[in-house]
């Protein structure tokens, strides 16, 4: 243990922001690289999770890499088994993924939501108003 007089300073900038919002004390917290992911573990439709994130100045989690999507899949427990990822398949191209099999669904994947399972696979869903845990990203 250890005490650092302004633990302010040795902190990143986007990271003083978190420690001086009140709104700061997250159940979950994990790093990857210079990304941390946070969720208070609550779950929510796919715009309450948006809005949730925007409202924090974040924004919904989206994995870039293998490593990201393991650490994503921490935030599951016995009451949470899927959490929203921020796949835009119309503007953002994708430079990680993770499908399961049959996925996307084609039929779906411009107009549907997608989904971070407890196995690590990837899901887009038609109906975007279901409960999925709110994990945003710094």
């Amino acid at each position: 243990f250890f005490v650092i007089s302004n633990p302010l300073l040795t902190l990143p900038r986007y990271m003083k922001l978190i420690f001086c919002s009140p709104i700061a004390v997250y159940d979950f917290v994990r790093r990857v690289g210079h990304k941390y992911f946070v969720s208070y573990k609550k779950e929510g439709s796919l715009s309450k999770a948006v809005e949730f994130c925007s409202q924090q100045g974040l924004e919904l989690a989206l994995p870039q890499n293998e490593d990201e999507n393991s650490v994503l899949t921490q935030v599951f427990d016995k009451d949470i088994k899927k959490a929203w990822i921020n796949v835009d398949m119309k503007n953002k191209p994708l430079s990680f993924t993770k499908w399961a099999e049959g996925q996307p669904d084609t039929s779906i994947q411009t107009t549907g939501c997608t989904l971070l399972l407890e196995n690590g696979m990837w899901e887009v869903i038609r109906e975007c108003s279901v409960n999925a845990c709110i994990v945003c990203q710094i």
